[in-house]
């Protein structure tokens, strides 16, 4: 936030031309009601601003405010009470919902009133020039201090949303960091069950039934398998890799295949065995499909 100096400053707004517009101040105060009349003729005309002014008291009050605002104009005091002065009104404006549109476009009622003002007042052509410059440089100044109660508002709304988007973010980026921390663990513990599941159907073959223990047993490590693709994968998404969705095709995949050993060693239906060779044939048609696709992708 700067302060009246620097606002000063920055417009080259000099002490001399302070002293020009504290000339100025028994003009303006003569000058005040037609200000007004002009003012309030323009705010009353627009729909938009002619909502807030209904209430008599209100518009009198306003009148009263406005009216002293533009004789200040010419006081030759500025400094940071007068800044916040002028932040204040900015800071009512938003809270009354007036769009920074209407302030902008009745500070012009005023610079045109101010510009001819002095044209009245004063005939020589560089004095004039020096005056309305003065006006000028006073009024933009006016200007900016009020709308930027609006630009604050908006970086507020900005910030406290940012600030509520980046912690939503982060909750939930570290529940999925969670989510697949367990997601990897439960593979993990699936997996040693299945080792046991293996070693005990290895017993099966010293057992007598030699080739449905085989069968089985490798219907077991085919699963291994894929528990040890799955869990690949979510290690690298868990160090920031994304989620490989052949992974996920090629486990149905061997689950598909693993089924058909099983049904063969059960001697199932002609029609079952065929289905889940159909369905095996899909999935491997929807497998080189999408490798060609990320292939392609990653070519460009």
């Amino acid at each position: 936030m700067f302060t009246m100096q620097e606002i000063k400053s920055h417009y080259l707004f000099s002490d001399e031309e302070a002293e020009t517009l504290k000339s100025l101040l028994p003009i303006a105060e003569e000058n005040r009601e037609r200000m007004l009349d002009d003012f309030y003729d323009y705010l009353l005309g627009l729909p938009e601003t002619a909502t807030f002014l209904q209430d008599e008291q209100i518009l009198q009050r306003l009148k009263r405010s406005h009216g002293a605002w533009f004789v200040n104009l010419f006081r030759g005091t500025y400094d940071n009470q007068y800044l916040h002065t002028l932040q204040r009104t900015g800071h009512i404006h938003v809270a009354i919902g007036l769009n920074a549109h209407y302030v902008n476009a009745a500070m012009q009622v005023v610079r045109r009133f101010a510009v001819g003002m002095i044209r009245e007042n004063f005939p020589d052509r560089e004095e004039r020039r020096k005056k309305t410059e003065a006006v000028e440089k006073i009024l933009d100044i006016n200007l900016d201090i009020m709308t930027a109660a609006y630009i604050e508002e908006e970086l507020k709304k900005v910030f406290i949303s940012k600030k509520f988007e980046s912690v939503l973010i982060r909750a939930s980026e570290r529940f999925t960091y969670g989510l697949n921390l367990v997601l990897v663990l439960a593979l993990v513990g699936a997996s040693v069950s299945i080792v046991g599941l293996f070693f005990w159907e290895i017993l099966h073959v010293f057992g007598g039934d030699f080739e449905k223990g085989i069968m089985t047993a490798l219907g077991t490590l085919l699963i291994l398998w894929m528990m040890i693709e799955l869990m690949e994968n979510e290690i690298k998404t868990l160090k920031g890799g994304r989620f490989n969705i052949l992974v996920f095709i090629g486990v149905v995949i061997v689950a598909i295949i693993r089924e058909i050993l099983i049904s063969t060693l059960r001697h199932d239906p002609l029609n079952t065995q065929v289905f889940l060779a159909g369905t095996l044939l899909i999935l491997g048609i929807v497998y080189y499909l999408v490798s060609r696709s990320q292939q392609s992708v990653s070519m460009h």
